[in-house]
């Protein structure tokens, strides 16, 4: 959230690379940390829907260098980007209905990403999927061998930083007008979906039974 506030008032910058530490991309929400506290799923949830309104609002270009798994909200963090470059071998998907967690977050996110009958078979039938096919459903720009991302990674910030700053900002400000304030405001409304589904038996259940708790 701090990098992301400093970036927002950034006028210097064309793009913005997203990506994971070490060989993950992103693992989505700690599961296991929202058994633990009473109003913990919320306080949560809520934080990771700001983050993603804050990302799509940024007035660069934001990249995901997509350098591993990308899972649940990691993933979801992957269809804010304006464009996601994984590697063959990178999983990506939402499992939440697997865990008996609604992914009502990311939900608004992967519609505007990939039209809404794709975005409700692919929440609806749970699990991941290859990079491959998340390029054959829109969801991902392209595919990049391993040993090459970072080099088109940062191939693809250099060409983006030779357009006219200001055509950047005024043609992404446009962008967010046309995808309008209905769709963040479905963003924030998931966080309490989500959680109110993570309060519930069948959630913590199957969680309790993940994690051994």
């Amino acid at each position: 959230h701090e990098r992301a506030d400093e970036l927002a008032a950034r006028t210097d910058l064309a793009a913005v690379i997203l990506t994971g530490a070490g060989p993950t991309f992103c693992a989505g929400m700690d599961l296991k940390a929202v058994l633990k506290e009473p109003g913990a799923p919320l306080r949560l949830l809520q934080s990771i829907a700001e983050l993603t309104i804050k990302l799509r609002d940024l007035p660069q270009v934001v990249i995901a260098r997509v350098n591993g798994a990308a899972i649940g909200g990691g993933c979801g963090l992957v269809g804010v980007a304006a464009i996601a470059l994984p590697h063959p071998d990178a999983k990506l998907g939402y499992p939440e209905v697997d865990l008996g967690v609604c992914p009502a977050v990311v939900a608004p996110w992967l519609v505007a990403a990939v039209g809404a009958a794709r975005a409700r078979r692919i929440l609806l039938e749970g699990g991941t999927m290859t990079g491959h096919r998340a390029l054959e459903l829109g969801l991902v720009a392209e595919i990049v061998e391993r040993e090459r991302l970072d080099e088109r990674t940062q191939e693809l910030a250099r060409s983006i930083a030779k357009a006219g700053l200001n055509a950047l900002r005024a043609t992404k400000h446009h962008l967010n007008d046309i995808e309008g304030e209905r769709l963040r405001e479905l963003v924030r409304k998931g966080a309490h979906v989500s959680a109110d589904v993570i309060a519930g038996a069948e959630a913590q259940e199957r969680l309790a039974r993940l994690y051994g708790t």
